[in-house]
Formats: structure tokens, C-alpha cells, sequence
């Protein structure tokens, strides 16, 4: 018997560290939520995309009451605004704040070190590699994604 495909092994590891992100009852879980929600926001509005609750929750892929509360939380942590276009008051869109941006770079400081980590080892060719190949994938699944 072989072991897992591709497919298979690469969402297991999705997997592994979604659950690693989200456990412990130290505070890791609500602000690995609050890094999440930040982070959809950046993502959208980096896209050109109107970071709108319905958005956020496309985005993380949960319902949008699931994705309000997250927004609501990282909001009043002070990590997003909530405001309405001059054009349209009904529709409000999230931005990220200044404190945002702040804990979006902490984490992004923390992903290089677990990846640094995880490639011990490896060349700068084989990291660069296999970065260009994860982009391809996440190029794709928002292709994918209509």
C-alpha cells in the first residue's frame, strides 16, 4: 500500500495546523481568529475587493453570522473599522487599522519562522520552489473559486 496522494497529504497538513492555530485555552484561539478575520480583510481589500461582512465570510469560509461576530470582535479589539461608503450607507465594508497591521506583521513574522522550521535543511532554491508551487495552487483555487 502507498501512502497518502498529493491532494490527501496537502490537506492534512491544512488540517494539522488549522487545529494547532485554534486549541489551547491560553488565548491562542481567539486571537488566531482575530489574525484570520485581519487577514481576510487585508486579503480582500489587496484584491480590489469591497471587505464586506458577506465577503469576509466567503473569504474564511463560514456563514455570515459566524463571519459578523469575528468581524465585531476585531473591531472592537481594535484590529478593523466598520464603515459605510458615501455612496451607499446601507453597505458597510471593514478595513484594517494601523493595530492591524501591527498583529498582521507579527504573524506574518511568526509563518516565516515556523517556515524556516518546517524546511531545515532544505536549499533557497528548494523554499523558493516550493513557494512559487503554493502560489500556483492558491492562484488557482481563486480561479477556481467563481
Amino acid at each position: 500500500m502507498t501512502g497518502p496522494g498529493p491532494g490527501e497529504a496537502l490537506f492534512a497538513f491544512v488540517r494539522h495546523w488549522s487545529r494547532r492555530s485554534m486549541a489551547g485555552g491560553d488565548g491562542l484561539a481567539e486571537q488566531g481568529r482575530l489574525v484570520l478575520v485581519t487577514e481576510a480583510v487585508h486579503t480582500l481589500t489587496q484584491r480590489g475587493t469591497e471587505a464586506t461582512v458577506n465577503a469576509v465570510a466567503h473569504e474564511i469560509g463560514i456563514d455570515q453570522s459566524g463571519a459578523s461576530r469575528l468581524v465585531k470582535g476585531a473591531t472592537e479589539a481594535g484590529y478593523l473599522t466598520m464603515r459605510a461608503p458615501e455612496n451607499d450607507g446601507r453597505r458597510r465594508r471593514a478595513t484594517v487599522t494601523p493595530s492591524g497591521l501591527t498583529l498582521l506583521k507579527r504573524a506574518h513574522d511568526w509563518q516565516e519562522q515556523v517556515f524556516d522550521e518546517l524546511t531545515e535543511g532544505w536549499s533557497e532554491q528548494q523554499r523558493r520552489d516550493f513557494q512559487r508551487a503554493m502560489q500556483d495552487l492558491i492562484d488557482r483555487s481563486y480561479a477556481l473559486d467563481v
